[in-house]
C-alpha cells in the first residue's frame, strides 16, 4: 500500500479540526514539522505498512464557503498553528480547497446520498486513488430519536426514498454515502453517523471497515486514564464533576442544549463504564467566546478510603483542541486505509483508543485501549 494514494474525505472540511489537519499534512510532508501527537508514528506502530504522508490526498464536504486558507490564518490568529507556517501551506491549502464540494440536502434523501456519493467516487476516480476514507469533523447534531422501524437496510432504503420524510440526520445520511461510495467511514463526532444497525449492515455487505464515535481529546482522555486508578487502588469514588469552557465554533454550538446533549452523553457513559457503575456525576458545558479556541476543563474527584476517609482530586486541563484532535483524524485515516487494505470489515473495536464512545468496544480503560490497538495494528502487516 505504500505506494498507492489514499484519499482522505473530511465532512465539515472547512472548519476549525479540519483545517488544522490538512495543514499539519501540508507541514509534515514538506518536514516543516515534528511528528508531535501522531500515534501512527509512534515506535510501536514502526511496523505496520500505512499511507505515507505524501500518500494522503484530501478533499470533502461542507456547507461553509470560508476558504481553507483564510480560516487557517483565523486558526493563525487563535494560536492554533504557527504564523510561521501559514505561507508554506497556503499553495496546499488552495489546492484542497479546490477538491472540496458544496453538500446540499434538498430533495429526497436517497437522492441527496446518490450526489454525496457521486462526488466522493468522482474524486477517486480523478485523483486515481486506491481507496477514500471518509470522515466525518463537522458540528455535534442534535440527538436524533432511535427508528426501530428501520433496523434493517432495506426498510431504511424505502423510507429513504420517500420524498415525504427525513429519516436520517446528516451524519448518518453522509456515513450511508460514504458505504454506498465503497469507502470505510470515520464518524470523529458524538453524533449518530454510522451507530445503526442498518449501517452497520450496509458496511458488512460491502466489505467496508468504520471507527467512531467522538474523538478523545481532552478530559475524557484524563478520565480514561485516572479513573481505572482509583478502582484498581479499590478507592471508592462517590462523585465526579466536570466543567468545559470553551469558545469558537464548538462553543457556539454545544451553548444548544439540544447539541449538547449528544455529547455529554458520550462523556457519561464512558465514566460509568470506567467506575463499574453509575456515580454522581454532574457535567456542564459553557460557552465563553472570549477563550476563541482554546478549552477549559476543570473536574473535581469527591472519593472514598480506608475507614471512611474523605479526599478529592481536582484538575485542570487547558488546550488547543484542533491542535489535539487534527493528528487524530490523520491518524484515522492511516489506520483505516489499512484495515480496508487487509480486507476488514465493520466496527473497528481496536480503535476505541481514540474515541469516547467507542463503536464495537466496551472497553474504556487508556492502557487497554493502548494494547489493544499494537495489538491490532501488528496483524495488519
Amino acid at each position: 500500500m505504500a505506494d498507492e494514494s489514499t484519499g482522505l474525505w473530511l465532512i465539515g472540511a472547512r472548519g476549525s479540526v479540519a483545517t488544522t489537519a490538512v495543514s499539519g499534512l501540508l507541514a509534515l510532508r514538506a518536514g516543516l514539522t515534528p511528528v508531535t501527537g501522531c500515534v501512527t508514528e509512534r515506535p510501536e506502530l514502526a511496523g505496520v505498512t500505512l499511507p505515507g504522508w505524501s500518500d494522503l490526498v484530501v478533499g470533502g464536504h461542507d456547507i461553509a464557503h470560508t476558504p481553507l486558507e483564510k480560516r487557517a490564518e483565523l486558526l493563525a490568529e487563535g494560536g492554533v498553528l504557527p504564523h510561521h507556517l501559514l505561507e508554506s501551506v497556503r499553495p496546499g491549502l488552495r489546492e484542497v480547497d479546490g477538491e472540496i464540494r458544496t453538500a446540499d440536502f434538498d430533495g429526497v434523501q436517497a437522492e441527496v446520498a446518490r450526489r454525496l456519493a457521486a462526488d466522493i467516487t468522482e474524486f477517486r476516480a480523478r485523483r486515481r486513488l486506491a481507496r477514500v476514507v471518509v470522515i466525518n469533523v463537522s458540528s455535534t447534531e442534535a440527538p436524533v430519536p432511535s427508528l426501530p422501524e428501520h433496523a434493517d437496510l432495506a426498510a431504511l432504503e424505502r423510507a429513504m426514498a420517500d420524498p415525504d420524510r427525513r429519516v436520517l440526520p446528516p451524519s448518518s445520511l453522509f456515513a450511508y454515502a460514504a458505504l454506498t461510495a465503497g469507502c470505510p467511514f470515520v464518524e470523529f463526532t458524538p453524533s449518530t453517523g454510522i451507530a445503526l444497525p442498518a449501517l452497520d449492515e450496509l458496511a458488512r455487505r460491502e466489505g467496508l471497515p468504520y471507527a467512531g464515535r467522538d474523538g478523545k481529546t481532552g478530559e475524557t482522555l484524563l478520565r480514561t486514564v485516572l479513573a481505572p486508578m482509583f478502582t484498581a487502588r479499590a478507592l471508592s469514588v462517590r462523585s465526579w464533576a466536570g466543567t468545559n469552557l470553551l469558545g469558537g465554533g464548538d462553543g457556539a454550538t454545544l451553548e444548544d442544549p439540544a447539541h449538547a446533549d449528544s455529547k455529554l452523553r458520550s462523556k457519561a457513559n464512558g465514566l460509568a463504564a470506567l467506575l463499574g457503575g453509575d456515580v454522581t456525576a454532574p457535567l456542564h458545558i459553557d460557552n465563553v467566546p472570549d477563550l476563541g479556541e482554546t478549552k477549559t476543563a476543570w473536574d473535581h474527584v469527591s472519593f472514598e478510603g480506608f475507614l471512611g476517609a474523605r479526599m478529592s482530586l481536582q484538575l485542570t486541563w487547558t488546550g488547543l483542541d484542533s491542535a489535539l484532535a487534527a493528528p487524530l483524524v490523520l491518524d484515522l485515516a492511516r489506520l483505516v486505509a489499512a484495515a480496508h487494505a487487509a480486507g476488514e470489515s465493520g466496527a473497528l473495536g481496536a480503535l476505541a483508543f481514540f474515541f469516547k464512545d467507542p463503536l464495537g468496544s466496551d472497553e474504556h480503560r487508556f492502557a487497554e485501549q493502548t494494547r489493544a490497538l499494537h495489538e491490532w495494528a501488528g496483524g495488519l502487516g
